[in-house]
This record gives structure tokens, C-alpha cells and sequence, in this order.
């Protein structure tokens, strides 16, 4: 019997052929049915729901969340190209019901209010640093829906010294992961959501090592960090906010793309009349 990728914490997933998750996974920190699982845990998945998928990659994600809560998602991303994901996507049998969007995280295609819920599996700390995305990203969700997070991240917050045992692993992306708890502030402080789960996945480096010892075996410098890190620093981290009903969006911090800020020209002069003394 083929146990690859079999776990008793993650039943959904366990039901997909290893070989399929394998072919279609990008590299990441984890097996990422494993982290839709446990962020689904945490989020309100009912029939019908309309559901983006940020930062999808092959789309596995969004097969997996349409075929487990028999939602409606679109499997956004940048790096992977909708057509590809598009194959995918009707190989699983799934052309009704996950729709493939080619786009970046910063510049998104859809009407404000069009999503019941946001999820974005191993790809948010790319973008959602930036104190100002959430206010940008939450236009898309209505009121009261749910934005839910889950990837790669840390124990606690770094104090700007990288631990030596991580030094041949660590590149400058890396300083973007962040604590549960630091997520947890980065939300609340703009008002906008009411942050409802931050935590972290238990065991989550044992996750990190035997999804890198089967997907990347040759990856050394990646495997030995998270062995001899055995969870001092790197984590799996998952946050789920909720929009406020009353939540106030500034204008100018990134939002529907299609607005402008209206602006009327008058011409005046460009330069002062001649003849005048500055003393």
C-alpha cells in the first residue's frame, strides 16, 4: 500500500493519489492539501459559496476546496498560467465549478463584494505584508465574510539575528514569514477585520521535513535547516479574519482598479513675472 502523503490529521487529503498531489504541488513548505485542510478547519465552507483561491498555484487547492465544501472558486494566481490550470481543472472534473484566473495579487479582476470567502494557501506572506493590502484585498469579500491565511511562517518574530542553523537555507524572501501573533496584530490594527482564529499547526516543522523529504529529496540546505530547527523558529501559521460590517476602506490604498481619483485641471502660471526680488 502506497502511504505517501496518508495522515490521520488530514483525512480529506489523504484521499488523493500521492502521485497526483506530488505531480501538481508547487515545491512549497508543505503538502498544501495538508494546509487547505487545516485552514478549512478554522473557516465557514458552505454550499455554493463563491471562494478565491489567492496565490493557487497549480490549483490543487481549489480542486480540493470545491470537491470537499462543494464551493465555487477562482483559482487565481501569477506564476502559473490559467490554461494550464484550466487542464487541471477539467481532468478533475471541476469545469463548473472552479474557474482559472490568471492575475496578480495587487491588480485583481473582480467586482468588489464578489467573494463569500478568501483563502490563499503558502503565498500571502509574498504580498500580504504590505500595511496596506488588506485594506485593498477586503473590498473583494462581502461584509461579514471571511479572509483565512495558512503557510509557511514562525514560531515567534525574529529579532533581525538569523539563527546560524538556518543561515544556509535562509534567502531574503524569508524574512516576509512571520508568527501567528504577528499576523494576528498586522489584522486587527487596520480595523477592517476581526481576526477569529492565529495560531499555529501542531508539529508543524515534522509537516515542513517529511513534505520536503518526498517532493525535494535532494533539497539539503532546506532539509537540514528544518531538522535541526525542530521547531525553535519555523512553523506552519494560519489566521482567519472576518470583515466588519463597518469596516472604513481608504481610497487610496490600492482599490478597485477601475476607480480613479477624479481630477480637474486649470491651467496658471508656471513661472513667477519678471522683475521680483526675493530679499
Amino acid at each position: 500500500m502506497d502511504v505517501r502523503l496518508a495522515s490521520s490529521r488530514f483525512p480529506r487529503s489523504s484521499a488523493y493519489h500521492p502521485d497526483w498531489v506530488l505531480k501538481n504541488a508547487a515545491t512549497g513548505s508543505s503538502n498544501p492539501l495538508w494546509l487547505a485542510e487545516w485552514l478549512a478547519e478554522a473557516m465557514e465552507l458552505r454550499p455554493g459559496m463563491r471562494v478565491l483561491d489567492l496565490g493557487c498555484g497549480r490549483a490543487i487547492t481549489s480542486i480540493f476546496l470545491a470537491r470537499e465544501f462543494s464551493v465555487q472558486v477562482w483559482a487565481t494566481d501569477l506564476w502559473f498560467p490559467a490554461s494550464g490550470n484550466a487542464r487541471r481543472i477539467r481532468d478533475a472534473g471541476l469545469e463548473d465549478r472552479v474557474f482559472p484566473i490568471h492575475a496578480d495579487a495587487r491588480s485583481l479582476p473582480f467586482a468588489g463584494e464578489f467573494f463569500d470567502a478568501i483563502v490563499s494557501v503558502d503565498s500571502y506572506y509574498y504580498y500580504g505584508t504590505d500595511d496596506l493590502y488588506l485594506n485593498y484585498l477586503a473590498h473583494f469579500v462581502k461584509p461579514a465574510g471571511q479572509i483565512g491565511i495558512a503557510g509557511a511562517g514562525l514560531v515567534g518574530e525574529l529579532d533581525g539575528t538569523l539563527p546560524e542553523h538556518l543561515a544556509g537555507f535562509w534567502t531574503n524572501d524569508l524574512w516576509s514569514l512571520h508568527s501567528a501573533a504577528w499576523w494576528r496584530r498586522h489584522w486587527e490594527r487596520s480595523g477592517i477585520v476581526s481576526v477569529e482564529v492565529a495560531d499555529a499547526l501542531d508539529d508543524g516543522w515534522r509537516r515542513w521535513l517529511e513534505w520536503q523529504r518526498i517532493v525535494a529529496p535532494d533539497n539539503g540546505p532546506e532539509i537540514e535547516a528544518v531538522e535541526a530547527d525542530a521547531g525553535r523558529t519555523l512553523a506552519h501559521v494560519r489566521a482567519v479574519g472576518r470583515r466588519k460590517a463597518d469596516a472604513v476602506f481608504q481610497d487610496y490604498c490600492w482599490p478597485d482598479t477601475l476607480r480613479s481619483v477624479p481630477d480637474s485641471y486649470e491651467p496658471e502660471p508656471l513661472l513667477r513675472e519678471s522683475g521680483i526680488d526675493p530679499r
